[in-house]
Parts: C-alpha cells; sequence; structure tokens
C-alpha cells in the first residue's frame, strides 16, 4: 500500500482516505487487506469507495467554467432579489410615516 502509515490512525482526514480509495482502485489492496490492516469495517472502506466513484463522476461531469457561470448567475439572482427587497421596505415604510405624520 502507499503513503498511509498505519501507526495508530486516530482520524480518518479526507486525504487518508482517498489515498486508500485510489490504492483500492488501482489494485494495490483490496478492501478486505485494507480492512485488516487498517482495522476498519469493510462496509465503511466500501462505501468510501462508493463517495469516491460519486466524486470522480461528478467532477468529470462538471466542467470549471460551468460552474463559475452557475455561481456569477446565483450572485446577479441574488442581488436583484436583494435590490427588489429593499425597495418593497421602501414602499412598506413611506405609507407608516405617512400615516405618522397625519396624526400629530
Amino acid at each position: 500500500m502507499s503513503e498511509i502509515s498505519n501507526e495508530d490512525i486516530k482520524r480518518w482526514t479526507v486525504r487518508r482516505k482517498s489515498t486508500l480509495v485510489l490504492d483500492i482502485i488501482q489494485g494495490k489492496t483490496t478492501i478486505q487487506e485494507a480492512s485488516q490492516t487498517y482495522d476498519v469495517s469493510i462496509e465503511q472502506i466500501e462505501h468510501w469507495v462508493e463517495d469516491g466513484k460519486r466524486g470522480l463522476e461528478n467532477g468529470l461531469r462538471m466542467n470549471p467554467l460551468y460552474v463559475k457561470e452557475q455561481y456569477e448567475r446565483r450572485i446577479k439572482d441574488l442581488q436583484q432579489a436583494y435590490g427588489e427587497a429593499m425597495l418593497e421596505l421602501r414602499i412598506w415604510k413611506k405609507p407608516s410615516s405617512l400615516y405618522d405624520e397625519k396624526e400629530e
């Protein structure tokens, strides 16, 4: 196996998990061997492998430029919604200030 040391792993970081998943995918080890070596359940390692596959699929599916465009579009939509909300707030405040003047 690669760069994961077996010295009392207290916490499985993302880096350790991804290294182990890559080792399994590349055939450097099996899920069963990793389970015995690192004292982690087979089910847990299988879950990490499935998560890794989903992440890989999503990473290949999403074009970074497309993600940037989505992000910028979302910001523009939120800015527009904010502007509309502020305008509506001003409209609601105006009549109440008119009523306050009439009562005096």
